[in-house]
């Protein structure tokens, strides 16, 4: 029980420390929740109140509407942001400035600016300083909703200005002061200004400490978090976390305690635990229903249904938001509920009842007023029925297809959008459920959606609109109409430079050129799409769908570029670019692996690396697994084998699962031979005139789960002919030999059995003959702690440091840790206790040895978690087991291996290799699964 304590809480500051994707302010909170559709985002701003702080919040995960809360209240009544302004009069009718929070709240953005931008003139004609900053502060805060940034920027500037020059300061002044702060904050971190707006998010703290708000000053000390943690400082972003999770625990039960329960467990969900947001959620509910009255708990409800989704319990999901949804009193939250079961339904293909929940929907719907809300409804309405669609052809060419009952009058003109509106609210109300799931009626709502969004003035949402609409026309072969309303959706954004949105468009700009047959071009819209994605590094990692779903929206970008450029017999040109963009991808992937962008890359050609190595790209494509090589001093060469993706994979982990030497020698050699055959056979006469004595991998997708060493060419191991590397990436690449003049190990394991982990019987012998070979400093059982291993790094500069304990890698980074004597060490807190001495004195670990380690099981990418591992130590190279082998063997390997390193002629690489084939030649251990599984990562020299 202690162990799994210690894990759970393991887990939990690793999602903490990806707190990187909103602003979660206590105060009055809106929120409008994430609407995103399969394949696209679509985000409905989340409006955030703390004091009178306004905020927008990021967007949210795939199939579902993310709900954070509808408006809540912290704290007195006097201090809520509808509240009348500051000094003011009761009056019988809604200033502008309160007429501006109401339309803001609705979604109606340009209005509020509007009403704001009055609010604020009609104040300076008083001379009312802080009611004109707190409007110039809400006013920042609708042009940044509306892409407007340098007017946010002017709007936010003159209301500090404002404030700055107050002389009497009331705890009403001081809390509009930390609001406007707050405000300047949230611009500053969307401008990628993290270290300003941690400045400015402190002052914002300290303006709340003197106003006696706390309630704001929490709201800060959160804001604060994201800061640090965007600069990729995590256990600063931890602790002021858990400090406002204490602050929390430790209140009395009460709504300021419901509601920011409900935040916290909002942001871990977004964080990808959704294990503990689940338990802040539900005592978030249960202190709701013991409060007299109790508020409404739809929004917690809702939150909750979007957890059980995440963890796969749909039942416990549908039942939450059912109640959700019938519980609401606010139509936001009730037809977000709704969306989210129909859209459930359909995953779990329970057709009836999700057709059954169409009329509820339509009456839902229909209650709605234009707002930003109101179109990522109708948008997320219509990807669901797009999904279920009941006239979906099998298309043929690009001109097979039409939208039935819609080729003559659907056009992206704007005349059109106005006569679909008419009709789809016609269809709406007359025709049966069962009639909306055809392509016209689709189609119909989405004109419907860009009709509302052009009438609240909001080219945000009418992107959005128009770019789904693109997609329904693409998905029936219409892909002239469908061009034209893709590029219309992307010139809105990029007047509003929405960059998280255009590469949306671009991508799907790229596959209808492709389609069109104008590869050409579609190369070029593919690039811009991957160019805007390199830009946006930084903000991606901040935008939770992206996080979880980096596969379905990231990954197929880079990966259909790639394919478009190896198409028939690509040019130099392509062949260079489909390797940069290969490599911009494995870069990509740590970056959503470690939800950070602190990974530096650099180029480097392999020629000045290693003039005896040869760099081997397998890229797996829908059709067919495509291989780039690079030798030193040659142009690039490719071939390919013309295979469906599936097929591919399955012999990926056909051979992985007959690596175990129980399973049949027979099917693991025709997949073996096979893999080589694919990989290596066509290359084999340039790798022998070229004189390659080691082969780099840069492996993709399940291929990493595999020891290339074990490839088999139906009479030879790989590992017989040559050296064997793997690499995250050149780009990542420290090219540096290794000092035998200076060699020297920390040595440290465990024999033990400890917390649930089996014992390592054969660790001490390990260890002992790693001493006999290299001149080593042992950390052994009680004294291998966390403590201990980091002190002893930080004294002596061990270019070694050889850690034979229990291990796993996952592709999920709170699952990917290593044993000390204490418990379990996370990916991300190797970089404290292993990169002190680089900060030091610049002398980083040269080789990490990681001997007991396996993969997770049934995870297929999880040896992406033995390259984070890699590049989070800090190490130049890592060696380590894809699973866990045998004791007397792995002893055995590591003395082989130490051996021959100690002897100059021998790069990393080579030792290794001379290890395994000595291990190989004894017959009791002669099997792959003895041998193999070793892998050296990073610098093989």
């Amino acid at each position: 029980m202690k162990w799994a304590s210690q894990i759970f809480r393991l887990k939990i500051r690793s999602s903490l420390r990806r707190y990187a994707s909103f602003v979660i302010l206590f105060g009055l909170t809106l929120f409008l929740v994430t609407t995103v559709l399969p394949g696209i985002s679509y985000p409905v701003e989340s409006l955030h109140v703390s004091g009178d702080k306004v905020e927008d919040r990021g967007q949210r995960a795939e199939g579902h509407i993310a709900q954070t809360d509808k408006i809540l209240h912290l704290g007195d009544n006097t201090r809520r942001l509808k509240r009348q302004p500051a000094n003011a009069k009761i009056a019988n009718s809604p200033t502008p400035l309160e007429q501006g929070i109401a339309a803001f709240e609705a979604g109606r953005f340009a209005d509020a600016a509007q009403l704001w931008q009055q609010a604020a003139q009609e104040y300076e004609a008083k001379s009312d300083r802080l009611n004109q900053a707190l409007s110039l502060s809400y006013l920042s805060l609708a042009y940044q909703n509306l892409g407007q940034v340098q007017d946010a920027e002017q709007a936010i500037s003159q209301s500090l200005d404002l404030l700055q020059h107050q002389d009497n300061w009331e705890s009403g002044g001081l809390a509009i002061l930390g609001q406007a702060l707050n405000t300047q904050g949230r611009l500053q971190l969307t401008k990628g200004q993290a270290e300003a707006a941690l400045d400015t998010w402190k002052q914002a703290s300290d303006a709340y400490r003197r106003a006696g708000d706390e309630t704001g000053k929490l709201g800060s000390q959160i804001n604060q978090a994201q800061a640090l943690q965007t600069l990729g400082l995590y256990r600063r972003a931890q602790t002021r976390l858990e400090q406002a999770n204490q602050h929390l625990q430790a209140q009395p039960d009460s709504l300021l305690k419901v509601q920011g329960l409900q935040s916290l467990g909002i942001a871990l969900q977004e964080l990808g635990d959704p294990k503990t947001s689940q338990t802040l959620l539900t005592q978030s509910l249960a202190i709701a229903q013991k409060l007299n009255p109790t508020p409404d708990t739809s929004a917690i409800l809702l939150s909750l249904g979007n957890v059980a989704r995440d963890l796969q319990e749909d039942d416990k999901a549908l039942d939450y938001y059912q109640k959700a949804a019938k519980n609401a009193t606010d139509s936001l939250i009730q037809i977000k509920a709704q969306l989210n079961q129909l859209s459930l339904l359909i995953n779990t293909e329970q057709e009836d009842a999700a057709i059954a929940l169409l009329p509820q929907i339509q009456v839902s719907l229909a209650t709605l007023s234009p707002s930003r809300a109101a179109v990522y409804a109708h948008v997320n309405l219509a990807d669901s029925l797009m999904r279920m669609s009941s006239d979906v052809e099998t298309c043929n060419g690009t001109s097979g297809c039409q939208l039935m009952g819609l080729t003559d009058n659907l056009t992206p003109e704007t005349g059109s959008a106005k006569a679909l509106t008419t009709n789809g609210a016609k269809a709406l109300t007359t025709n049966g459920a069962k009639a909306l799931t055809t392509n016209g009626a689709i189609a119909q709502i989405l004109a419907k959606a860009i009709q509302q969004a052009r009438q609240i003035q909001d080219a945000k949402a009418e992107s959005y609109a128009l770019g789904e609409l693109g997609k329904l026309y693409e998905q029936k072969q219409q892909l002239a109409e469908a061009q034209k309303l893709t590029q219309q959706a992307l010139s809105l954004v990029q007047v509003i430079n929405a960059g998280d949105i255009a590469y949306l468009w671009e991508w799907q700009l790229g596959r209808i050129l492709e389609k069109q047959g104008n590869i050409k071009d579609a190369v070029a819209a593919y690039t811009v799409a991957v160019e805007t994605l390199r830009s946006l590094r930084s903000d991606l990692i901040a935008l939770p769908n992206l996080q979880f779903y980096f596969r379905e929206r990231v990954e197929p970008v880079y990966r259909q570029l790639v394919g478009l450029l190896l198409k028939s017999d690509p040019s130099q040109k392509n062949l260079q670019k489909a390797r940069e963009v290969i490599e911009s991808l494995q870069l990509a992937e740590l970056d959503n692996f470690f939800r950070n962008t602190c990974i530096q890359a650099q180029s480097q050609q392999i020629d000045q690396v290693d003039p005896t190595a040869a760099v081997i790209y397998p890229i797996i494509l829908p059709d067919r697994l495509a291989v780039i090589l690079s030798l030193p001093g040659q142009p690039l060469h490719h071939y390919q084998t013309q295979l469906p993706e599936a097929e591919v994979n399955n012999a990926f982990v056909q051979l992985r699962k007959f690596l175990n030497p129980v399973l049949s020698n027979k099917q693991r050699l025709r997949y073996s031979q096979d893999i080589y055959d694919w990989l290596i056979r066509p290359i084999e006469a340039e790798l022998a005139d070229n004189e390659i004595k080691t082969l780099v991998f840069i492996l993709d997708g399940a291929l990493r789960n595999l020891p290339m060493a074990a490839l088999y060419d139906g009479e030879q191991y790989l590992i017989e002919k040559y050296s064997v590397a793997v690499s995250p990436g050149l780009q990542l690449l420290e090219p540096r030999a290794l000092d035998r003049e200076r060699l020297q190990a920390l040595i440290g394991g465990l024999s033990e059995e400890r917390g649930g982990f089996s014992a390592l019987p054969g660790v001490e012998l390990e260890l002992k003959k790693i001493s006999d070979q290299v001149p080593s400093e042992m950390l052994f059982n009680q004294e291998f702690t966390t403590t201990t291993l980091k002190q002893e790094i930080s004294d002596v500069p061990f270019p070694i440091v050889h850690l034979a304990t229990h291990g796993q890698f996952s592709s999920e980074v709170e699952d990917t840790f290593i044993l000390t004597w204490e418990g379990p060490v996370n990916v991300n807190d190797l970089d404290q206790l292993l990169q002190v001495r680089e900060r030091e004195d610049n002398q980083p670990i040269e080789l990490l040895v990681l001997s007991a380690c396996q993969t997770a099981t049934g995870d297929q990418r999880a040896a992406l978690g033995l390259a984070g591992v890699a590049v989070r130590s800090g190490a130049r190279s890592t060696l380590a087991t894809l699973w866990s082998v045998r004791d007397e063997s792995t002893a055995q390997l590591m003395a082989e291996f130490y051996q021959y390193l100690t002897q100059a002629e021998n790069s990393k690489a080579e030792s290794l290799r001379q290890a395994q084939l000595s291990i190989l030649k004894n017959p009791k251990y002669e099997h792959p699964y003895y041998w193999a599984p070793f892998v050296l990562v990073g610098n093989w020299l």
